[in-house]
Order: C-alpha cells, then sequence, then structure tokens
C-alpha cells in the first residue's frame, strides 16, 4: 500500500485531498485516521505575522501547556507596550525578561542569542521563507536553544511547509504508540522511521497524530523531551 496514492472520500462524501489521498495510500493505519478523523483542520495557534514573533513564541511553548505559554508571551507583549519588540529591544531587556515576563533562565538565554543574531544580521530572517525546508532547519538550529522542535513548529504553523514531522513530539508519539497499537512510547527514530512513507505530506499527518484520542490514563515518560509539542497541554 506503501507509497500509493488512494482515491476515495471522507465519511461526509467529499473526495479526499491531494495530502490526504496521498497518506491513505502510505499505510493502512493513516488511511484509518484519515477516513475516521478528516478532513482534519490545523490546531488553533496563535502565530505573530512577525517573523521574530513567530519564533519568539516558539521558544515560549517549549516544554509547557498552550495556556501558559499564552499568559507568558502575552505578559512579554505587554512589557512592551502591547507589540512585538525589534531584535535589538528584545536583546537589552536584561533580567525583566525572567522577572516581570517569567521566562525561564534557559528561555532567556535562547532568546538573548536569537535576538543577537538577528540584530548582528548573522540570521536574515527575512530569507527563511525562500529557503528549502532543510536550509531553514540548519539556520534555525544553529541558535543555541533552538533545536528541531522548535524549528519544526515555526516552519509548519508559520511558513506553512507541508513535509515537516515533529518526531520528538510527545504528543506525536502517543498518537503513534495508540494508532499503531505498539504498547509502548515509540522514540522519534521509530517515528521517523514509520512517517517515511508520508512524505512529502508529513505536516498534515502531525495532525493526525495529535488528534488521536489518547484513551489510556497519563504517565510520565521517563525520559521526557526537552520541547514538548503546541497542540497539546502536558
Amino acid at each position: 500500500m506503501s507509497g500509493m496514492k488512494a482515491s476515495g472520500t471522507y465519511r461526509s462524501g467529499a473526495p479526499y485531498d491531494e495530502p490526504d489521498a496521498h497518506l491513505v495510500g502510505s499505510d493502512k493505519v493513516m488511511a484509518r485516521l484519515v477516513h475516521e478523523l478528516g478532513p482534519i483542520s490545523p490546531p488553533v495557534v496563535a502565530v505573530p505575522d512577525d517573523l521574530l514573533g513567530a519564533l519568539t513564541a516558539a521558544v515560549v511553548r517549549q516544554q509547557v501547556s498552550a495556556a501558559a505559554a499564552g499568559a507568558i508571551f502575552d505578559r512579554l507583549l505587554r512589557y512592551f507596550g502591547g507589540r512585538m519588540p525589534a531584535a535589538g529591544e528584545l536583546l537589552h531587556a536584561g533580567e525583566d525578561l525572567r522577572t516581570t515576563v517569567g521566562l525561564s533562565h534557559a528561555k532567556e538565554r535562547t532568546l538573548r542569542a536569537l535576538a543577537g543574531r538577528v540584530h548582528d544580521g548573522v540570521l536574515d530572517l527575512d530569507r527563511l521563507p525562500r529557503l528549502p525546508d532543510e536550509e531553514v532547519l540548519q539556520a534555525l538550529t544553529s541558535v543555541p536553544g533552538i533545536g528541531p522542535w522548535t524549528a519544526g513548529v515555526f516552519m509548519m504553523f508559520r511558513l506553512h511547509r507541508s513535509d515537516v514531522m515533529l518526531s520528538g513530539d510527545l504528543g506525536i508519539r502517543k498518537g503513534v504508540e495508540v494508532a499503531y497499537r505498539l504498547g509502548r512510547l515509540p522514540s522519534a527514530k521509530a517515528v521517523d522511521e514509520i512517517a517515511a512513507a508520508w512524505r512529502p505530506y508529513r505536516s498534515r499527518s502531525c495532525l493526525y497524530l495529535w488528534a488521536v484520542p489518547v484513551a489510556a490514563p497519563e504517565r510520565r515518560d521517563p525520559r521526557p523531551d526537552r520541547e514538548r509539542g503546541p497542540a497539546r497541554s502536558e
């Protein structure tokens, strides 16, 4: 079944769109998810239009619930008069990023590193929308504190790239565990292996995996990810 483009319809009777037709043809499990849950809509994630703002929001979302991230980001905007600051302003905000805004030490360091590279011209954010996925990922992950998850969230929700796979995201891993009946939480590497058949529409597959009902009681991952998913409240 893998590698085939499937024809068919959702439960509503509407025909599959191009990404879902590909996912249905990729494997039987994904075909079932598309049929049961499709057509899927992206989660409501508030993403600033400003590229630096979108990256800042992605950093704020690391390892916290959506509600907590929203509250912290709102405080950051209020601190700068209700707007997203320029890189130079963010760079020189001082300890207020922690004491007033509520960022952790790690996130403060990350935002300072990001702002410094943008301010100095080392990282040209305006070029990112024109670059291939791998070059965007390389440019962003060169910033200390920005890993594949943060870069992937930015690419998926701000740059609207179609083939982003957030394999280290806890919600994605839980979705794979339940949908594929693995009996244990898969590693990011195992998720990547399963996801290879979903190219070039892995972003759409993430939406389906986030939507998989996790009926089992919540349990703590003994090896928690450094970065967590945008559509799950941990």
